[in-house]
């Protein structure tokens, strides 16, 4: 299992700053989301630019976010996000990196015609060669659950299309470890990790915390992911104004630091 430092971890930090830190800090890798490359490019004047940037940045690029809200999109705006779909899997190509990541949509819709909608996008992802890991999300009214997204990927049936699990949401929406060893081989992707707070508020988000700071038995979940043959990026995503607050270099650092005191001794 490889470490990425999610870049909105250190939310308004230039990419720039932000690739020196996790490069600084011992990060592997990086995962960006799509406002990351919006941003990076309005202040550096070019896509050409950050492109540049970050194959010179001596990091991986660990997964690539698109914009959701395409699952029910329809008309010129489903044209519009499938275009930017397209856009994100060729950049992450152009990077070397192999996987994609979309939430899936917050509002409710027909099953076939989500599956129907997901096969789409696989299709875009397998013209550049990634693969998509789709998302779950306690705040949506349908896919707010992994055993209701978990449906709609094997409806959906697409080799290109897999699961992405967010450790804060898979545990507000009831995931356990043994949850983990359930899932058959190969069906995960991607992990986004932080921590859960003992209260949380209905519909806030980011009010996440550093592995060991809440309820998530993180060793027992990191030795989880391990005998379940998961060898894909863990993803420091610890969005929270708390922590954005602090020093962006002490933050990946004591990050990095309390991930590996977690994971299992021989994937340290």
């Amino acid at each position: 299992m490889r470490l990425a430092l999610h870049k909105w971890t250190l939310n308004e930090t230039p990419l720039a700053d932000a690739l020196r830190i996790a490069r600084k800090t011992g990060w592997e890798a990086i995962e960006l989301r799509r406002d990351d490359f919006t941003q990076a490019i309005s202040l550096m004047g070019s896509v050409e630019a950050v492109m540049a940037l970050l194959k010179g940045s001596g990091l991986a690029v660990a997964c690539v976010g698109v914009e959701f809200g395409w699952i029910y999109a329809e008309g010129e705006e489903r044209k519009r996000l499938l275009s930017v779909f397209a856009e994100q899997c060729a950049r992450a190509r152009a990077l070397g990196c192999s996987t994609v990541m979309s939430p899936a949509d917050r509002g409710r819709g027909e099953l076939k015609q989500a599956a129907a909608s997901l096969r789409e996008v696989g299709d875009i992802a397998a013209e550049h060669g990634v693969t998509l890991g789709i998302e779950f999300m306690i705040q949506a009214e349908q896919f707010n659950s992994l055993d209701r997204l978990r449906e709609l990927l094997a409806l959906a049936d697409h080799p290109r299309c897999r699961l992405l699990i967010d450790t804060y949401h898979f545990y507000r929406g009831g995931g356990s470890v043994r949850a983990i060893e359930d899932l058959k081989p190969g069906e995960l992707v991607h992990i986004q990790y932080s921590d859960v707070p003992k209260s949380v508020e209905p519909g806030k988000v980011q009010d996440r915390l550093p592995p060991g700071e809440g309820v998530i038995p993180f060793a027992e979940l990191f030795a989880a992911l391990a005998d379940h043959g998961y060898a894909g990026y863990l993803s420091y995503e610890v969005a929270n104004p708390a922590v954005w607050a602090r020093d962006p270099e002490t933050i990946a650092r004591e990050g990095l630091e309390v991930t590996r005191a977690l994971l299992p001794r021989s994937r340290a």
